[in-house]
């Protein structure tokens, strides 16, 4: 054996050394990457009935929604129709009302006017 055959024997042995040494940590790493996997996949199979569930959720609340807007629309409809029916009755009992009340009031006023002097000639 001549030097560079001791030489190479040696640099095979440290070569199988590193080999060895560095499968460790790949084979751990390949276990992680199965872990991963399988957690992902846990994930996936958990995640298709909760999407399913919220599809159904969206879908009943969207339904929840179109009644609601038709209940709001009636209520806005009630409500033009309560201020429609309020402008009336202004215009048809508020005028005279307003004339009886201002007539009530001429009247109350010739007749405490009329006392008026009387009570003051009474007093001289």
């Amino acid at each position: 054996m001549t030097g560079g055959d001791i030489a190479g024997l040696i640099a095979a042995g440290v070569f199988a050394l590193l080999v060895l040494l560095l499968a460790v940590p790949i084979l751990k790493l390949g276990k992680v990457f199965d872990e991963v996997r399988t957690t992902i996949r846990s994930l996936s199979d958990g995640a298709t009935p909760l999407m399913d569930e919220v599809t159904a959720t969206v879908s009943t609340t969207n339904q929840q929604l179109k009644k609601v807007d038709g209940i709001s629309s009636n209520v806005s409809d009630a409500s033009a129709n309560i201020s429609a029916l309020s402008s009336l009755v202004a215009a048809t009992v508020g005028s005279p009302l307003i004339k009886v009340a201002a007539f009530s009031y001429g009247v109350r006023s010739a007749f405490a006017n009329r006392r008026k002097p009387a009570a003051g000639r009474r007093s001289r």
